[in-house]
């Protein structure tokens, strides 16, 4: 998304986003909750959450007092259930979900199946015995917690092109012993045994405007219409919303993307929202004001379809953000870190956070 600001325009921005609130307004701001007013206007607000949450007090408490759903980050992906073979490890998954029922708020498992993150042992087995491990496995996680979760992220981002797969797949073990019928056989197996759970397709990328975005839309709408034909549970393709400043973007041409998914019969989930500023000026108050401006002229065009339910940021403060991880492990002394999220790392509320509760509002639904 190109977003090209002056530092003046930036400013005027940021004043705008109500960062500069007086009186009884900020008082009123303070207590606000972004996932009360996700929902006053029609919509879900949520975030994923590590599992950081055990530890940092004053960050559980942003997830107690904004979120109105919650996804788990790691604690449900292969490599932290099945790091070895063995006993799978359901600890940090339980932990969450024990958060969540505590507080009243719906949990998402994130993810299923994906051709990433996948443990060197699995990695290293017989093509059969990755199949028979594939269906074993989605029958013992899926069904350990049936009917518990709102949604299940079933198949994590089938596409790459980069990989120069037939179709633009992503390459990987699962793709190895299955082709792209790992998909279908990833749904219909989890059908097996949870028919309460919404199950969602999740994909990356879909916002670049650019060869690697467009071909992964194309991608994804043939997909979905290959396992509807086939009759699979699918009721909703998560968009994962990683805004990318640096790649071009199209507001008319993502909408009528949007739309097409929308006339496939499925609900439309903004699953891993932040925006990406390494592209941005150093100046923070500049920056915040550009990420704010990215993401509500983003939200303000995706809201605006009937089929998009909801929005999960990645994480809610800056300092947990996985952007934040990569570039402390690049310079661990670096003095410009990201800034992602609707929160800096004191828990407060920044521009962004302004940004999407007025695209909320602006989308607000009967």
């Amino acid at each position: 998304m190109h977003v090209k600001l002056s530092r003046r325009e930036a400013i005027t921005v940021l004043a705008g986003a109500g960062v500069a609130m007086h009186g009884s307004k900020a008082s009123a701001a303070a207590n606000e909750s972004l996932g009360a007013i996700a929902a006053a206007n029609g919509f879900v607000f949520g975030a994923a959450a590590g599992p950081v949450i055990d530890k940092d007090i004053a960050y559980r408490e942003l997830y107690t007092t904004h979120t109105r759903i919650v996804t788990t980050d790691i604690a449900m992906k292969m490599g932290t259930i099945a790091p070895q073979s063995g006993p799978k490890r359901f600890e940090s998954a339980d932990r969450l979900l024990q958060f969540c029922a505590a507080n009243k708020i719906p949990m998402r498992g994130h993810c299923l199946i994906w051709n990433e993150w996948v443990p060197a042992w699995v990695k290293n087995m017989s093509v059969p015995e990755r199949k028979a491990f594939f269906d074993e496995y989605i029958e013992d996680v899926v069904g350990r917690y049936e009917g518990k979760l709102q949604s299940w992220d079933i198949v994590n981002e089938p596409f790459w092109p980069g990989h120069k797969a037939p179709g633009g797949y992503r390459l990987g073990p699962w793709y190895e012993a299955f082709g792209t019928d790992y998909v279908r056989r990833a749904f219909e197996r989890a059908a097996l045994v949870d028919k309460k759970t919404k199950f969602v397709l999740n994909e990356a990328q879909t916002e670049r405007d650019d060869a690697v975005g467009r071909a992964v839309r194309e991608g994804l709408l043939r997909l979905v219409d290959e396992l509807k034909d086939a009759g699979v549970p699918l009721h909703a393709v998560g968009l994962q919303g990683h805004l990318q400043p640096r790649y071009p973007y199209d507001a008319g041409r993502f909408a009528d993307f949007v739309h097409a998914l929308a006339e496939r019969k499925v609900d439309i989930y903004i699953t891993e929202f932040d925006v990406r500023d390494d592209t941005f000026p150093d100046d923070i108050s500049t920056r915040d004001a550009m990420i704010a401006d990215t993401a509500e002229k983003f939200l303000n065009n995706v809201l605006s379809v009937p089929a998009v339910k909801m929005v999960v940021a990645w994480e809610l403060a800056d300092n947990y953000s996985f952007y934040t991880d990569a570039a402390k492990k690049k310079n661990p002394l670096a003095e410009r870190l990201p800034r992602p999220l609707p929160f800096d790392d004191a828990m407060q509320k920044k521009p962004l956070w302004f940004a999407m509760a007025r695209a909320f509002k602006n989308a607000k639904r009967a």
